[in-house]
């Protein structure tokens, strides 16, 4: 029987599997619906989506490092038990080494992943594990060298925070130390001239009302502003803050002494700016019980 478009999309409405497995279960069952969703359902595929509405907050950030290249991927369960999970986290580790050679996170979720795409890898172990988890992002550096770090590690390689750096030059214990102080301070941009424009401004405008505040003259008032606004700019930008290894330094002028070079970082943090629904256990339970 012809496998049409039509079909797969009612099949995909009705079970929420990906496209090409909708596809995949028309054509074992011969066009039939009914057993369509069987077969889905029996692959883990269906059950995958039922638990798709839920909120994976919990996780890994797992990083890789492969010559001048380092990339961090978030994957996100549940709750923490899941992310402790060895399956979960042998899972988290393949999708890292395969983001490798992803140009995006687009490109990683259809990228190959032992014969079948990481979507795919990962919509089967929901359906093994019982848990929604998503790859929910990734981020990449290059440079001459490239160190990484986890913070809180739950495995090799991988934790709740995962940080990369990229420099010029040849010493990587130094750009290590970088990353374990980015991990700490967590700033907003390398450098003034990367951060947020609309963040500088909102700033600034804060801090114009406060010295407006103190009643003092305009010339007064712009001078505060501009040494406040330094200030700022000391503690969200990387190389201008104070060095956590050494404070009497600042990151830059550590990075300098090492004969580095800072040209870029990533720092993920598993969960950040995902809203998670607060349930006390008896509601759980109750919920769980009620189907």
């Amino acid at each position: 029987m012809a496998i049409t478009a039509a079909m797969v999309k009612e099949l995909r409405d009705q079970s929420g599997a990906g496209m090409m497995d909708a596809k995949k279960a028309l054509t074992e069952t011969d066009g039939d619906m009914e057993a369509a969703i069987d077969w889905l359902r029996t692959k883990g595929l269906a059950k995958a989506a039922k638990k798709s509405g839920r909120t994976a907050a919990e996780g890994l950030v797992a990083v890789a490092v492969e010559g001048g290249k380092g990339v961090a991927v978030e994957v996100n369960s549940e709750t923490d038990f899941v992310a402790k999970n060895a399956e979960f986290q042998t899972m988290v580790a393949g999708i890292a080494k395969v983001a490798l050679g992803a140009a995006d996170h687009a490109a990683l979720l259809a990228a190959d992943m032992g014969g079948k795409s990481v979507e795919q890898v990962v919509a089967e172990k929901v359906g093994t594990i019982g848990e929604n988890m998503t790859v929910r992002r990734m981020a990449s550096v290059e440079g001459e060298v490239v160190a990484s770090y986890v913070h809180n590690a739950a495995a090799t390689d991988m934790g709740k925070i995962g940080v990369l750096v990229a420099a010029k030059g040849s010493n990587a214990d130094v750009a290590k130390q970088v990353a374990m102080h980015i991990a700490a301070t967590n700033p907003a941009s390398l450098s003034e001239a990367d951060l947020d424009p609309a963040l500088v401004e909102r700033e600034k405008s804060v801090l114009t009302e406060q010295a407006r505040e103190s009643g003092k003259p305009d010339a007064v008032i712009e001078k505060m502003i501009v040494g406040r606004m330094n200030k700022y700019f000391e503690e969200v930008t990387l190389l201008k803050q104070k060095f956590v290894m050494n404070p009497d330094i600042t990151v830059g002028q550590a990075a300098a002494d090492a004969g580095l070079e800072i040209t870029g970082f990533v720092r993920l943090e598993v969960g950040e700016g995902i809203e998670k629904v607060e349930e006390d256990f008896a509601a759980e339970v109750a919920k769980t019980m009620g189907g």
